[in-house]
């Protein structure tokens, strides 16, 4: 048997205004997707935002629908309508965050498995690392790429 560690390295910030103006923008933009967001069953409103490798910044929310689970998370919104709009360029960051009744959540919330997993094959598909910032209304915590938050992702197929 041999024991093995992972460690996880990421930065974490007081504010938004402790941010880099860039990572501020994008973090807002999110904010603003939040206003967007149809949640009429649970009530939990993510916003998302990307920049893109053109320097364009797109956001989008999650939209729930009663025949669960024909909804969809904020996360894979906002890159699959990235990556419909402009096929050849890459996401280089996201920023994410939720509020509840026009609050922001007091810590950051993560992204679920399936868009952990979406946006590990963008990075894929750009062969380039993606940036995530999450953000609340205490901490934001920013993460150099999806291998941050989920080190094991599906990638098995042949080079």
């Amino acid at each position: 048997m041999v024991r093995k560690n992972m460690t996880i390295h990421y930065l974490e910030y007081e504010s938004i205004d402790k941010l880099e103006k860039s990572d501020e923008e994008l973090l807002k933009r999110a904010i603003e997707a939040c206003k967007s967001s149809y949640a009429p069953y649970s009530k939990f409103n993510v916003g998302a935002s990307v920049r893109m490798s053109n320097g364009e910044i797109l956001s989008a929310s999650n939209q729930e629908n009663a025949a669960y689970p024909s909804g969809l998370c904020a996360e894979r919104v906002t890159a699959f309508y990235a990556s419909a709009k402009y096929p050849d360029e890459c996401i280089l960051e996201m920023a994410i965050v939720a509020s509840v009744e026009g609050k922001l959540l007091p810590e950051p919330t993560y992204p679920c498995g399936a868009c952990r997993q979406v946006l590990a094959e963008y990075e894929n598909k750009g062969k380039r690392k993606i940036k995530v910032i999450l953000g609340s209304a205490g901490k934001i915590e920013v993460f150099s790429d999806i291998s941050s938050l989920m080190p094991f992702i599906f990638n098995n197929l042949p080079k």
